[in-house]
């Protein structure tokens, strides 16, 4: 692997452009999420395709799901075809066509809205799949094997992504409040041609040859026989590892995955968002997940320094994001029963406040951690496929999050909020008492097992 040595903040310049490239890619998907379920739902009068909420949800469900599906086929081909800088910019090329289709008047490409909708969202997927399992695996090829920095670079980029988060919903939601849904979804589409623009003109100084090979044939041209290896013991079990905890990505993702559905739709009819005379848009609420992360991030890291070898380890932290997870629901309870039966009633704005307070700690005790554990554990020539991999747990979560909140009008908020509360209170014990088996089938990367000496040494002939 070539790397630049030139530094910025004590991390590879490369870094800073990854996270300016995901930045307003992010922007653009959020944007788009924050409005496309009140899109569905609003009357065909204001602009809207007149859905039920059923309808809108399950549509939702499907279409976040898929967006998580497609990078098992964009990181294999990325693998073994075509190099990743080259496939981020198709991704994000067609990502761009997808959310600008979005935003063409009706009728002007003589299709009916809805065809028009399923158009620009199948092209956003297939986009989708070629960008995102790449602009991940990148940001740790910048990175040696063993580099400490790894951890930090992904908490960088991750503020990136909410950076690009907190502007989305603020921006597509005042332009749809301003000029209509159309404008919406035109801002999600300018964001896309930005990012792309920023890979265009910096990639090649900033990031030498790092994604310019696919990684098998990198992986192949590094045996010295020039043939495929088999997988050691030792990849397997951290393949087993990335499998296992992805059960549990699927419970949080499921639970976090809400706030694009059914809290958006709570927000916009349950919720009073009167500030003296001045009502909140409803898409403004989706930018304080992002809100949160730009605040808490930097205090959860220097936390984490601050406990030394106290620090817990991948499995306890994705234990305590479920835990987090259970308490904003918490929050989402106390709305309901605030309603107390009467459907008529507005809730206080603060119960989603806390909902999203909550699933944002346990966003950062999962997310960044779960992404760096990847480039940690993915033998090199499946990088990129075990990046789409561990966003297809995503996609599942997402199907099955559309799914339950499509079913709010027969079982009820209640009985949601609770059910996912309940389930993610279980699933974290259930994943304390796993994880020192799962510390050490990582073999080594993480630091609270040490490795037999014959182990070790294996290990470093295979990263040598």
């Amino acid at each position: 692997m070539t790397n630049t040595h030139k530094e910025m903040f004590g991390h590879p310049r490369g870094l800073f452009l990854l996270f300016g490239t995901e930045l307003w890619e992010r922007f653009s998907y959020y944007a788009m999420r924050a409005i496309l379920v009140l899109f569905l739902t609003d009357t065909t009068m204001n602009g809207g395709l007149g859905w039920t909420e059923q309808d809108a949800l399950q549509l939702y469900g499907i279409y976040t799901g898929l967006v998580y599906v497609t990078p098992l086929i964009g990181g294999w081909l990325s693998d073994n075809y075509i190099c990743q800088r080259t496939s981020i910019l198709i991704g994000g090329f067609l990502m761009a066509l997808g959310q600008f289709t979005l935003a063409l008047p009706n009728g002007w490409l003589g299709l009916s809205p809805e065809h028009a909708l399923y158009l620009g969202l199948i092209v956003l997927i297939i986009g989708n799949g070629m960008f995102k399992p790449n602009i991940s695996t990148m940001v740790g090829d910048l990175y040696d094997q063993g580099d400490k920095r790894r951890d930090g670079a992904f908490t960088i980029f991750y503020m990136g992504i909410n950076i690009g988060s907190f502007m989305a919903g603020i921006v597509s939601g005042s332009a749809t409040n301003s000029y209509g849904w159309k404008a919406g979804f035109l801002a999600a589409g300018i964001g896309m041609l930005l990012s792309m623009l920023i890979q265009l003109t910096f990639a090649k100084n900033l990031l030498g040859n790092i994604g310019t090979v696919p990684a098998a044939k990198l992986k192949k041209n590094q045996d010295s026989k020039g043939r495929k290896a088999p997988l050691t013991k030792e990849e397997f079990d951290r393949l087993k590892v990335i499998l296992i905890m992805g059960l549990f990505v699927v419970v949080f993702w499921a639970g976090f995955e809400q706030a694009g559905g059914l809290m958006n739709v709570y927000t916009q009819h349950y919720t009073d968002r009167m500030i003296g005379s001045f009502e909140v848009p409803a898409a403004w609420f989706q930018s304080l997940n992002p809100f949160f992360i730009i605040v808490l991030a930097p205090v959860l890291a220097a936390f984490w320094v601050k406990l030394g070898p106290r620090e817990p380890n991948s499995p306890i932290k994705f234990a305590m994001a479920l835990v987090f997870l259970a308490l904003g629901f918490l929050c989402m309870i106390g709305a309901v029963l605030e309603q107390g039966g009467d459907t008529t009633v507005k809730t206080s704005m603060m119960w989603l406040v806390g909902a999203f307070f909550f699933h944002t700690l346990g966003e950062l005790c999962l997310s960044p951690i779960g992404l760096s554990m990847i480039t940690k554990l993915a033998p090199l020539r499946l990088a990129s496929l075990m990046m789409g991999v561990w966003f297809g747990f995503n996609a599942v979560a997402n199907y099955v999050a559309g799914y339950i909140g499509s079913h709010v009008g027969s079982f009820g908020a209640m009985s949601i909020f609770g059910g996912i509360a309940i389930t993610a209170t279980v699933s974290a014990l259930i994943l304390w008492l796993l994880s020192d088996k799962l510390i050490y089938w990582m073999h080594g990367a993480e630091s609270a097992v040490e490795q037999p000496d014959e182990d070790a040494a294996i290990e470093h002939e295979q990263l040598a």
